[in-house]
């Protein structure tokens, strides 16, 4: 466990973004918004400022991390950037897409980002604070989300707190993510999908003009979030259920609810869905306790809902 240190709340305002980034480069670890979720930010150069986000999150250190730059400049100068990345991010970038490229030689990360592959996870992220952020820190931000590892990701500034208040210096609260769901993880050569996340597949497919192969493998990760269990509360969870049993905490879809249970979206809203689900899954977990039931109801698998059911399914996996 790293040492407690007194974690600040800052706004994201000229000069608290200021007092992040000389946090930053000083070896510190901040926490800032994007559109997905919370990143716990360090100094991606920097061995000894990636160590400390594995030792505050208790990641396993064979995880590898996204590294967040302001933009494809900055993403070519850690990495070679194909004509299909560049296709992918001149229609994606900023926004909820990672690509998984080849490392180039001398791009100065610490080799702990990369957990000893020989390709980096690159991000250029759309949020206001996190752009101002990157830009006034002047380097690679190695960011994964801001929560214990394998729990549920944080899109709100409390959510990060609640789970590592004091192993942080700081949180820069720039309010709930619109998102709600990681970055969709991509690798090319050939183009196959790592992770389902915030940005559909069918928009990636129809960029790059055919189809995307899933090949994730537990046991060596190429990106995050390829764990078999992953965004998991305490409670269980049942999923794709018609409706709750005695004892569980019920969390609907596409219809609405009363009695105090929760909804992803009471209309059927996949994007809605996607923005509340971990706020939903943090209020069904303390509803339900640590030896408590969740029950989710069935979620379509298409757009947004590969996601969605992606994270369920992997919040739901044996621990």
């Amino acid at each position: 466990m790293p040492e407690a240190v007194a974690t600040r709340l800052i706004a994201p305002t000229g000069p608290g973004i200021a007092e992040a980034a000389a946090l930053l480069r000083s070896g510190a670890l901040v926490a800032f918004p994007t559109e997905t979720v919370y990143g716990l930010g360090g100094d991606a150069r920097s061995d000894l400022a990636v160590a400390r986000i594995f030792a505050a999150k208790g990641r396993p250190r064979f995880n590898p991390l996204i590294v967040h730059v302001p933009d494809l400049a900055a993403a070519a100068a850690v990495a070679h950037v194909s004509p299909e990345a560049e296709r992918l991010a001149a229609a994606f970038w900023p926004g909820p897409l990672t690509l998984v490229l080849p490392l180039r030689e001398g791009a100065g990360l610490s080799p702990l980002v990369t957990a000893g592959n020989e390709s980096v996870a690159i991000r250029v992220p759309a949020h206001p604070v996190a752009q101002a952020l990157l830009r006034a820190f002047g380097g690679p931000l190695a960011a994964p989300s801001a929560n214990p590892s394998g729990k549920v990701s944080p899109t709100r500034a409390a959510h990060v707190l609640a789970g590592l208040a004091g192993r942080v210096a700081a949180v820069v609260d720039g309010g709930p993510c619109a998102v709600g769901l990681e970055s969709s993880i991509v690798a090319l050569d050939p183009p196959r999908l790592l992770r389902p996340g915030g940005l559909p597949l069918e928009a990636i497919e129809a960029c790059l003009g055919g189809p995307l192969a899933s090949d994730p493998d537990p046991a060596r990760p190429l990106a995050p979030g390829q764990l078999a269990s992953h965004y998991a509360p305490a409670a269980a969870l049942r999923l794709d259920a018609q409706a709750p049993v005695a004892g569980e905490v019920w969390i609907g879809f596409g219809t609405p609810v009363s009695g105090g249970a929760l909804t992803l979206s009471a209309s059927g809203d996949l994007v809605e869905a996607a923005a509340n689900l971990f706020h939903a899954l943090r209020e069904a977990d303390a509803l339900a306790g640590p030896k408590g039931r969740i029950a989710v109801s069935p979620i379509p698998e298409k757009g947004l809902g590969r996601a969605i059911n992606d994270r369920l399914r992997r919040a739901a996996a044996p621990r």
